[in-house]
Order: C-alpha cells, then sequence, then structure tokens
C-alpha cells in the first residue's frame, strides 16, 4: 500500500517508519519504499523494516523502471509500505506538460503500481471540514483509489469522534487515529530529518516508539487487508542490467565512502557495482584510510559541513585521495564528494583535489534538472543527457576555471556546473544508478583500466 498525504509536514515518514516497525513486529516480512529524491526517510524505513529502503523515482529512473524495481525490491516479502512524497499529487513542475498527473508524484507512482493509497491526515485545524477535502482527494483522479485515513495529531476523543463523522460521511474508512506526541519528533536540520546514521541510538529509539505509537491506534489487520498484490512482470535485475563483460580473476576494488558524513545513496548503486564485476569497499572518511588496492571511488553525497573539523582530521586519507587521483584513479563524486574533493570546507581543509572554496551558503537549492555532459568522462559521454536532482545548502568559489560538468537551463540563464579534472568526475547532481546503468558500468570499466595500469607499472 501507499501511505500519502494532503501535503507535505503532516507526519508521513513517523506514520510510514511506525507501520513499518509494527508490521514487522506483528510478523510479515515488509518491503519499504520512499517515493522521491529522498535519502533520509529511508535509512529510518531500513531501520524498521530490517532491510534497505529503497527509493521510487519515476523522474530519475523513468516511468517504466518503477515496477521493475518495485517487484525486485518486495522479494521476499508479504507486505510493501510505499511513503509518498510532499501532497499526493505534487511532484515536478513542467509548464510544458498537461498531465494532471505531476511526474514524480505520489499519485503518480501509487497508479503505475495499482496500489491503494491511505491518507495521512494532519489533524490539526481540521472538524467537520475534512470531509469535504476527503471528498476532494478521492475524487479529484479517477486513477488513483483512496483505501482509507489515517488520522494523526488528534487533539482528544471528541475531535476524533467529530473527524471519524466526517470519514464516514464520504465513505473513507479510518484505519487508526494517533494523538499528539512531541516526543516523537526526530531532529532535523537545514536538509531535513538528521539521518539515522548520523542519529545513531536515538534513531533506535526513535524507530521503537513510532512502532509503539503505531501498534497502539492503528488496525494493522484492516491496514494488511488493504494491500494488493503487484501484477506480473519484470524485476529488475543488477546482473542483467549490467553490460560489462567481467574478466576472470578478482574485479577492480571500488573505494564507497560511507559513514555519518556520506548517508546519501541508493541501495541500486552498490548492486551494480557488484553486478559489474567490483569488489565494494565501504570506508568512512572520518577515520579510515583509503581501501588497500582501490581501483576506483565513489564519493555520495550527505552531510560534510556538519563534520567538517573530522573530515579534515584525517589528513592521512585527504593526502592519499590526491595523490592517487593525480595517478588517475576514476573517482565519481556527487554533492558532498565534491565538497570533499574542495581546497576547504568552511575554513577546514580537504583534499585539494579541486582550486575552490565551499562554504555553507544562504539558501537551499532543491529541484530536477535536465543535464547535458560536457565532456567525456568515466561516467558519461559529452552530449549525453540525464535527469539529475540538485540538494544542497553549501556552494562553491571558485579560485580557478576547471572544465565542467555539466550544462543545464534554468529560464533563460544556462548554468554551467561540477568539474572534471583528471579522470575525476564532480557535481553537486545526484543521478540515480538504476536510471542510468551504463555510467555506472563505464565506471568499473576505467576502474579495470586502471588497475592494469597500476599492475603494470609496480610490475618488475
Amino acid at each position: 500500500m501507499v501511505l500519502a498525504a494532503p501535503a507535505s509536514g503532516s507526519g508521513k515518514t513517523t506514520v510510514a517508519t511506525g507501520l513499518i516497525g509494527a508490521l514487522r513486529r506483528a510478523g510479515h516480512q515488509v518491503a519499504p519504499f520512499k517515493v522521491g529524491p529522498d535519502y533520509i526517510d529511508p535509512g529510518y524505513h531500513g531501520l524498521a523494516a530490517g532491510r534497505p529502503g529503497r527509493n521510487l523515482d519515476p523522474v530519475l529512473v523513468g516511468r517504466d523502471r518503477i515496477a521493475p524495481l518495485y517487484r525486485y525490491g518486495s522479494r521476499g516479502c508479504d507486505l510493501a509500505v510505499v511513503e509518498g512524497v510532499m501532497g499526493l499529487f505534487d511532484g515536478r513542475i513542467d509548464d510544458r506538460s498537461a498531465d494532471p498527473v505531476a511526474e514524480g508524484s505520489t499519485a503518480q507512482v501509487a497508479s503505475l503500481l495499482g496500489l491503494p493509497v491511505i491518507l495521512v491526515v494532519d489533524a490539526r485545524g481540521h472538524s467537520q471540514s475534512l470531509a469535504a477535502l476527503l471528498h476532494g482527494f478521492a475524487t479529484f483522479d479517477s486513477g488513483v483509489r483512496l483505501g482509507g485515513v489515517i488520522l494523526n495529531r488528534v487533539g482528544s476523543e471528541r475531535h476524533e469522534q467529530v473527524l471519524r463523522a466526517a470519514c464516514d460521511r464520504v465513505g473513507l474508512p479510518v484505519l487508526g487515529a494517533l494523538p499528539r506526541l512531541a516526543e516523537l519528533e526526530v531532529p532535523s536540520r537545514h536538509l531535513g530529518l538528521i539521518p539515522a546514521v548520523e542519529h545513531g541510538s536515538a534513531a533506535l529509539r526513535a524507530v521503537a516508539a513510532m512502532t509503539d505509537l503505531v501498534a497502539r491506534h492503528i488496525d494493522l489487520a484492516a491496514v494488511a487487508a488493504l494491500a494488493v498484490a503487484p501484477g506480473p512482470g519484470t524485476v529488475w535485475d543488477p546482473v542483467q542490467a549490467s553490460t560489462v563483460a567481467t574478466s576472470a580473476g578478482t574485479g577492480p576494488v571500488i573505494a564507497m565512502a560511507g559513514g555519518s558524513a556520506f548517508t546519501f545513496g541508493y541501495a541500486e548503486h552498490r548492486e551494480l557495482l557488484a553486478a559489474a564485476g567490483a569488489e565494494v569497499a565501504v570506508f568512512d572518511p572520518l577515520h579510515d584510510p583509503l581501501p588497500a588496492a582501490a581501483a576506483g571511488l565513489v564519493l555520495p553525497g550527505g552531510f560534510p559541513e556538519e563534520h567538517a573539523e573530522a573530515l579534515a582530521g584525517n589528513a592521512v586519507l585527504r593526502a592519499a585521495v590526491a595523490e592517487q587521483v593525480r595517478s588517475g584513479l576514476p573517482v565519481h563524486a556527487e554533492c558532498a564528494g565534491l565538497l570533499y574533493l574542495a581546497a576547504s570546507l568552511d575554513g577546514h581543509p580537504m583534499a585539494g583535489v579541486l582550486d575552490s572554496v565551499a562554504e555553507f551558503g544562504p539558501r537551499l537549492t532543491l529541484g530536477y534538472r535536465e543535464a547535458v555532459a560536457l565532456a567525456d568522462s568515466p561516467l558519461w559521454r559529452a552530449g549525453e543527457r540525464v535527469l539529475g536532482h540538485e540538494f544542497h545548502r553549501t556552494r562553491l568559489v571558485a579560485t580557478s576555471t576547471p572544465s565542467a560538468a555539466w550544462a543545464w537551463r534554468a529560464g533563460r540563464e544556462q548554468i554551467r556546473e561540477g568539474a572534471l579534472v583528471h579522470q575525476v568526475h564532480a557535481s553537486y547532481l545526484h543521478t540515480h544508478p538504476a536510471g542510468n546503468p551504463v555510467a555506472v558500468h563505464r565506471f568499473v570499466s576505467a576502474a579495470r583500466v586502471h588497475q592494469r595500469a597500476v599492475a603494470a607499472a609496480t610490475s618488475p
């Protein structure tokens, strides 16, 4: 089933995480999903489910891949919970489209998968007029079926009675009513919730509290009864998606940054790297060295600005990255990775691969981008087009002008963004590997070439 809401801030993540945990506690194997390019909510979903949270984003992977990715992520499970994004019908704003269902919206994903929608309503300020709101959401799009309502942040027993009567008036069953509990609020910062990896034991406690709340106040049997089995069709397979022919012997080691500073990534990325023949070695740049024999380096997104001092303190890693880049190490750096490669971040020294200064900025940069690759790199070929997503509050102040990685239009303005240096592709733009598997395949091929070149240079 899909959990949606009339608007952002309705408590979807609390309810979805708690529902996943409560259903798991009741004996179900639950597959967790999140609509859109969100890296934080899936972390909490994963803690609740005991398996990776995955994203479903038609903009970044294409409509045709949504159902195969859903089937792939649901393997071995008897239930799946898909948390929506923003309001039910909110998505990518495209003035050129006449389609009433926005691209990348929760409604679109629910329609593509044929799943029922449970509407999570923030009950604060609602009374009898809730019936009119629900009537609108139930009738706006015939391709989306509302299966029930969860009332969130209910003020009192009398308030709940009035709201239930409003739901009855439009024929929508109430699956549960959650009281207002401020202590369940998970701490947030400039880009949303603090990632579960950073929040540590507090995240586990928060997930347990959400699970307890949902188990007490939501009819789990009624929710499970709404679930619809996915129809027959293709199951996405990272091995079949891989087009890189693996050679005999050990594949190249791809070092992938993880830990508290690099939390933004998709589960399919590691799976595609492995399917292309790579050995993925996850390390934490806060304190770990560069993995031995690394033939490629992936620096995903995250919150390096929150850990700049610790990243600067790992001088051995910073020096190793700079040295390996000069020797031709292929590097794929997105957002946090771009900042790590800069000369400094908020006054703290970074790897110094790029001659630029990174700093916390005055405003949030957010949105989908239709980008064009400006030159060949270990991932892209000049002229190739890709849909990506920006999500950051930092900015780069360049002291020189390296070759830009991407170009896109913002109104009448052409934006040139990112940097290409040596075999490094660094950019603020997040891409989804399942939507661009050829880029992952090329990166593994580049790592394999680099591995052979190092071996030849060091052989007697």
